[in-house]
C-alpha cells in the first residue's frame, strides 16, 4: 500500500523545531523526567531502578495495563493492547478494512484517521460540521443518514481535533445506537480524553459502552507526555485485538521499557497532570477570547467545549496557508493552516497548551498591527 504524505506532520516537520513560537500545537508542554519520577510509588521506583533494557510484552506490561484499566468501567486486562498511537491506528485499519469497504468519518480530521482507509481503497463518507461564529457542531441526524448496513467502520474523535467539539451525553448515546442498529464497528480516537472545559462528567470511553468499538488513548495529549510515545487500544472484541497484536509483530513488536514505566506512573497520577494542563488551557482560552475581541473582523472564535485546540476562521484576502507562511518567516510563529487538514483555506488551528501562549499573542498582535489587519 502506498500512502499519501501526511500533510500535518510534514508541515510540523518543516517548522516545529526551527520556529521560535508554536501557536498550533495540539499537545501541552512536556513534563520533565524528574517531575514524572518524583510521583512514582515505591514499587514504581524499584521497577525504574532495576530496569533492564530488554524486550517487553507485546500487549504491554501487567503494571501498565493495570494502570490503564483503572480509567475504564468495563475493560479487562486482556482487552487492552499497548502500542504507539499512530501504529495502533495504522494496524487497526489494515486488520479491519478491505478495498471497497464503506467508511464514515468526521471532517476535518487528523489525516491518519482517514488516509489509511482511503489508500486501502475504501469509500469514504464524510460527517461534516456546521459552523456559526466560530462555534462547531456535528449533527447526529447527519450521521444517521450516512450510516447504513453497508458501512464497515465509523471513525470519530471526541474531544475533537481541531475544533474542540464533543457531543452531549444524549447525542453520544444516540450515535452508539445508530452504529449498533447497523452492526457497524466504531473506531473512537480518545487521545484528548478528560480535557473537558464544561461542567459535569466527561464522556465514557466508547469501548466501555459499545461491544463493536475500539478506543484509542495515550499519554501525548491528556498528560503532556508526547515523548513517551505510549498509547493503547481498548475493546471488548478480543478476536480483533488478537489480530492487531499479530500484525504488530511485523512492526514495533513491543514498546520501550522505560516508556512503559513512565506511562504507568502518569496513569497512576492522572489528576496531577490533568489539573496542570486544564488550568493552562483554560487560562489561554480566556486570553485568546480577549485577543479576538481586539480583532473581531479578523477572527471567528468561540471557546471550545473540550480539547486543547480550536479551529478558528480567519477573514483574509489571502489563503490561510499564505498568511501562515508570511507569519512564520517574519515572526517565527508557526500557525497550522486548514489546508493541512484538507479543509479549505480559511481556518487555522490554535493550540492552548503552551505556557508561553501570552508571549506568542503579544508577538502576533504586533505583527497584525504592523500590517494593518
Amino acid at each position: 500500500m502506498k500512502l499519501k504524505d501526511f500533510a500535518i506532520e510534514r508541515y510540523f516537520a518543516k517548522y516545529e523545531f526551527s520556529a521560535k513560537y508554536m501557536l498550533s500545537s495540539s499537545d501541552c508542554d512536556g513534563f520533565g523526567m524528574d517531575e514524572v519520577l518524583s510521583l512514582a510509588s515505591e514499587s514504581e521506583k524499584k521497577d525504574w531502578d532495576n530496569l533492564k533494557l530488554g524486550y517487553t510484552e507485546t500487549r504491554g506490561s501487567i503494571p501498565l495495563r493495570n494502570a490503564i484499566k483503572k480509567h475504564y468501567q468495563n475493560i479487562a486486562l486482556d482487552e487492552i493492547l499497548v502500542s504507539s498511537p499512530g501504529e495502533a491506528n495504522f494496524v487497526l485499519m489494515n486488520v479491519l478494512l478491505s478495498k471497497g469497504d464503506e467508511v464514515v468519518c468526521m471532517a476535518p480530521m487528523y489525516q491518519s484517521l482517514y488516509q489509511i482507509a482511503k489508500d486501502i481503497g475504501c469509500t469514504l463518507k464524510l460527517w461534516e460540521p456546521q459552523e456559526s461564529n466560530g462555534h462547531w457542531t456535528y449533527s447526529v441526524s447527519d450521521m444517521e443518514r450516512l450510516v447504513s448496513k453497508n458501512t464497515r467502520l465509523v471513525i470519530v474523535n471526541f474531544p475533537h481535533n481541531p475544533t474542540g467539539f464533543s457531543p452531549s451525553q444524549k447525542d453520544y448515546e444516540k450515535l452508539i445506537d445508530i452504529c449498533r442498529t447497523n452492526d457497524v464497528y466504531v473506531f473512537s480516537d480518545e487521545m484528548y480524553r478528560f480535557l473537558d472545559h464544561t461542567p459535569g462528567p466527561c464522556l465514557a470511553s466508547m469501548s466501555d459502552l459499545y461491544e463493536k468499538s475500539i478506543s484509542l488513548w495515550g499519554t501525548s495529549k491528556t498528560f503532556g507526555l508526547a515523548g513517551v510515545r505510549i498509547g493503547w487500544l481498548t475493546s471488548k472484541d478480543k478476536i480483533l485485538l488478537q489480530k492487531i497484536e499479530n500484525f504488530k509483530d511485523y512492526l514495533s513488536i513491543c514498546s520501550s521499557a522505560p516508556s512503559e514505566i513512565l506511562a504507568t506512573i502518569a496513569l497512576n497520577n492522572l489528576d496531577y497532570f490533568l489539573k496542570r494542563n486544564l488550568d493552562k488551557i483554560a487560562k489561554n482560552i480566556l486570553l485568546f477570547t480577549k485577543f479576538q475581541h481586539k480583532y473581531p473582523s479578523l477572527f471567528d472564535f468561540s471557546p471550545p467545549l473540550t480539547s486543547s485546540t480550536a479551529f478558528v476562521k480567519l477573514h483574509l484576502k489571502e489563503s490561510t496557508e499564505d498568511f501562515a507562511k508570511k507569519l512564520v518567516e517574519e515572526t517565527g510563529i508557526m500557525l497550522l493552516p486548514s489546508e493541512a487538514f484538507e479543509y479549505g483555506g480559511q481556518h487555522a488551528r490554535i493550540g492552548f497548551g503552551r505556557e508561553n501562549f501570552p508571549e506568542v499573542l503579544a508577538v502576533l498582535d504586533t505583527y497584525l498591527k504592523k500590517h494593518k489587519y
